[in-house]
Order: C-alpha cells, then sequence, then structure tokens
C-alpha cells in the first residue's frame, strides 16, 4: 500500500529526506539479496548442464557402440527420431 505522510512542521522535509535514503537502502538490500541468489541458482544450473552434457556425451558413446553391434536387422526395428544413426553428430553441447 500506500504510506502517506503529512507535514506538520518545517523538519518535515528533513524527515522525508530521511524516510528516502531509509527506502533507497533497503531497494539496494533487496537488490543485493536477489543479486546473491541469482547468482547462486546461475552456478546450479551450470552445474546441471555441465553433468548432463557429460551424461549425454556417455550415453551417445555407448548408442554408437551398440549400433556397431547390432545387426542390421536390428537396426531396422529401431525407431526412426530424426537423429544420426551412426557415431556423434555434434559437439556435446555448451561449453561452460
Amino acid at each position: 500500500g500506500r504510506v502517506y505522510i503529512s507535514q506538520t512542521s518545517n523538519r518535515g522535509s528533513g524527515s522525508l529526506v530521511g524516510i528516502d535514503n531509509k527506502i533507497e537502502q533497503a531497494m539496494d538490500l533487496v537488490k543485493s539479496h536477489l543479486m546473491f541468489a541469482v547468482r547462486e541458482e546461475v552456478e546450479v544450473l551450470k552445474e546441471q548442464i555441465r553433468d548432463l552434457a557429460e551424461r549425454n556425451a556417455a550415453l551417445e558413446q555407448e548408442n554408437g557402440l551398440l549400433r556397431a553391434l547390432a545387426s542390421p536387422e536390428q537396426l531396422a526395428q529401431l525407431p526412426s527420431s530424426g537423429l544420426p544413426r551412426l557415431g556423434p553428430s555434434a559437439p556435446n553441447g555448451p561449453s561452460i
């Protein structure tokens, strides 16, 4: 809600400046806490991306090996997903 301040004396404008300063300090504190939380979350997400990229690379390698060992008949039974059938197709995702 809104805060209404009535000025009843000459020191009213001084108290408004004081209130403005306190509001600014509170907003700066909120901003710094928010920035800290965002940075922390970004680090967690970067770690998850690294883990997923490693897992993806391992699964692509395993997939390539299994496809190399499979017979043509077995490969023909696999659903077509539009993805390359053999070997890695691209770098292992974003580098972080």
